[in-house]
């Protein structure tokens, strides 16, 4: 739980004078569609969109941009060369957000884009060791009411945490808490905005499943957020607050949520916020000494061989590797490793791509007094002032 600290200096972050916890964060993972149908128990491949009305469409376009991919592939695949990276790291939790429905139901909701993966695939999920999925998203209730159900029931089967979503308005609005031995606890808190799409409509309610939604980016709803925090956190407690917010595409941050964000970590003992919803990567702050995530971009989806946003490099996608002081969550650092989406399959970036993603987080982080440096092997490490 976040106390006065002081900010770290350029370029590096605090001595190390107590103990640390290590976390893996991502932006959007989205397993469903055309995913689903690569793994050993696709779904029903129908959907219901304008242009095309299976979910084996999706498979075909990467196939016509990256080459054949010989189904059905096992879990760990799509994953690929994060699972190295991981296994290396040892982060201390691993927390994603899962931007899909789990459920085989056929009914949709009436929005245009609706992603599903069966139940039957969760071994996709605990693949990579997830411990926590945030739900909080505007793709988590797009089979209905009972496709939240369905995943829900196959999240806690499958023994993994989640949050920002939940049978009703107490349990959507519930912290995911991940014991971490010798360490304390990390609290998790999730939060999905209209501003990225999570209708109104969709809100949990004490009689019906739903979304933690929070309506408007106020500093009202700001400390209604800390009041939350404050009656569960204890001292030495980690305290990440995820939000599904903002536009997929374009690199400008709203004044709104920035002052959110500051608000969270000022007054509301934050000490990560998460934020996701962009297809790309976005800008970096510290905040008196706490890390703003403003978009961390996709992580995993089956958006190859799509056309039109090209010059967003959304094929290129960041594992994030934030240390933080367990006795007053300060950002000791923040470590990202570049991967590219290619055959539905996460691969190491090539050099010169590495470098396209420093030059954009170098331009974007301008704002915010960040900046990163491009390590021989590619990772990028966060310098700030």
């Amino acid at each position: 739980m976040a106390v006065s600290s002081p900010v770290p200096k350029e370029g590096g972050a605090l001595a190390q004078s107590s103990e640390t916890v290590s976390l893996f964060l991502s932006g959007d993972v989205m397993t469903g569609r055309g995913v689903d149908q690569v793994l050993p128990h696709p779904a029903h491949a129908q959907i219901y969109e304008s242009y095309l009305k299976s979910a084996e469409d999706y498979v075909r376009l990467a196939e016509r941009a990256n080459g054949p991919i010989k189904r059905p592939v096992p879990f760990d695949y799509i994953w690929g060369d994060a699972l190295s990276e991981l296994d290396r790291r040892q982060p201390d939790a691993r927390i994603i957000n899962l931007e899909t429905a789990v459920t085989e139901h056929t009914s949709p909701e009436p929005k245009g884009i609706n992603y599903k993966m069966s139940p039957k695939n969760i071994g996709v999920v605990t693949a990579a060791g997830i411990d926590c999925c945030i739900l909080a998203n505007n793709h988590v209730l797009d089979w209905g009411r009972t496709g939240l159900r369905d995943g829900l029931a196959a999240l806690k089967k499958a023994g993994i945490a989640c949050t920002g979503a939940g049978l009703d308005d107490a349990a959507a609005a519930a912290p995911a808490i991940l014991q971490l031995p010798e360490k304390g606890l990390i609290l998790v808190f999730a939060f999905g905005s209209p501003s990225a799409g999570v209708p109104l409509r969709w809100a949990a309610m004490a009689d019906s499943p739903g979304v933690n939604i929070i309506p408007h980016l106020t500093r009202q709803a700001a400390d209604r957020i800390g009041d939350q925090i404050h009656a569960v956190a204890k001292a030495g407690d980690i305290v990440v607050v995820s939000i599904h917010w903002g536009s997929n595409w374009g690199y400008e941050i709203d004044q709104e949520d920035i002052a959110f964000a500051h608000r969270l970590v000022e007054a509301c003992d934050v000490d990560i916020v998460h934020g996701h919803s962009s297809h790309h990567a976005k800008g970096i702050e510290v905040h008196s000494g706490k890390l703003i995530l403003y978009g961390c971009g996709d992580f995993i989806d089956d958006y190859e061989g799509i056309t039109g946003y090209e010059e967003f490099r959304d094929d290129l996608v960041l594992m994030y590797f934030p240390k933080v002081r367990i006795d007053d969550g300060t950002l000791v650092s923040l470590e990202m490793v570049p991967l590219q989406i290619r055959n539905m399959r996460l691969n190491r970036a090539s050099r010169e791509d590495a470098e396209w993603l420093a030059r954009m987080l170098n331009r974007e982080g301008k704002e915010f007094n960040t900046s990163v440096r491009l390590g021989p092997d590619n990772v990028l490490s966060l310098a700030w002032q």
